[in-house]
Order: C-alpha cells, then sequence, then structure tokens
C-alpha cells in the first residue's frame, strides 16, 4: 500500500527538496523505518537518538495526531498521508 509523506518546506533540504515522498507501509513505525533508511537526516530530525518522535513533532495521519491514536503503531492505509509538522513558535 502507497503512503504519502508531507514533508515541511524546514525539512525539505533532509530530502533533497521533496515536498512528499511516496513508499509502502502499514504502520507510522514502519514509515520512520523507511525514512531512517532512505534519509537519514529526515529520520534524525524527526526522532531522537532512542528512536522516539521528538517532542516538537507531530505526525498527523490524515486529519488525526498519531498520539491520539496507536501512536507509532498506528495502522495505515492504501492512500493514507503522513504528514510531518514541527512545532513553530516566535515571538
Amino acid at each position: 500500500m502507497t503512503i504519502t509523506i508531507h514533508v515541511p518546506a524546514v525539512l525539505r533540504t533532509c530530502c533533497q527538496g521533496a515536498a512528499e515522498l511516496s513508499l509502502v507501509a502499514a504502520s507510522v513505525r514502519a514509515v520512520l523505518e523507511d525514512i531512517e533508511r532512505s534519509h537519514p537526516a529526515l529520520y534524525s530530525s524527526i526522532c531522537d537518538e532512542t528512536g522516539a518522535v521528538r517532542r516538537h513533532v507531530n505526525l498527523f495521519v490524515n486529519t488525526s495526531h498519531m498520539r491520539d491514536r496507536e501512536g507509532l503503531d498506528t495502522a495505515l492505509a492504501p492512500a493514507d498521508v503522513v504528514t510531518i509538522m514541527p512545532a513553530v513558535s516566535g515571538g
């Protein structure tokens, strides 16, 4: 099943400027494992050294935050969209 990953502008340098990635994955965890292999700099921006999603990064599956579902074990269906959304701050 093909999943689309939306990459925010701030992280596109980590994946050769791609705004979207397409990959085959059955869960959010599998998405991150694929990103770790294919785009290690992007993975490091999303996950810490223990493999946990960084506190300031949010991952959405379609319109639902993965933390409100089954976390990294959130199952994915064909055509799902995973959006990487780093926190924004300023003043």
